[in-house]
């Protein structure tokens, strides 16, 4: 028996309309993310962040399986705890917006897991 966990360098979740008939609203992204606001998140499964004080990591949205977008913003991981849910292990967390990124900005943000000074 093992234990199943994944490791993201990013905090992806689904877009906006989803909340308003499918999703809870913490596994979606916010209408409007504003910079210097912290947002709650909510995952499925057992998940590890990417937590180093200076560090930035990508909000991205995602369609599911792996389908994901380009950043839509800097965000800094702030907290995420490892619960129970109807016999299924959840990840849920806080998450501050340091940046927020216009959809049709071609501008590179990130390069691999580091992010680029604006």
């Amino acid at each position: 028996m093992g234990i199943q966990v994944e490791f993201n360098p990013d905090l992806a979740l689904r877009s906006f309309e989803e909340s308003k008939n499918q999703r809870k609203e913490e596994e979606c992204l916010p209408e409007v993310l504003e910079v210097g606001k912290k947002y709650p998140f909510l995952k499925r499964g057992q998940r590890n962040y990417y937590f180093l004080r200076d560090e930035l990591v990508p909000l991205l949205e995602t369609q599911g399986n792996q389908q994901l977008s380009r950043p839509v913003a800097a965000i800094r991981m702030l907290e995420a705890t490892h619960f129970f849910y109807e016999e299924e292990v959840w990840t849920k967390g806080w998450y501050e917006v340091v940046e927020v990124y216009d959809k049709n900005d071609e501008t590179i943000h990130f390069e691999g897991f580091s992010h680029i000074n604006s």
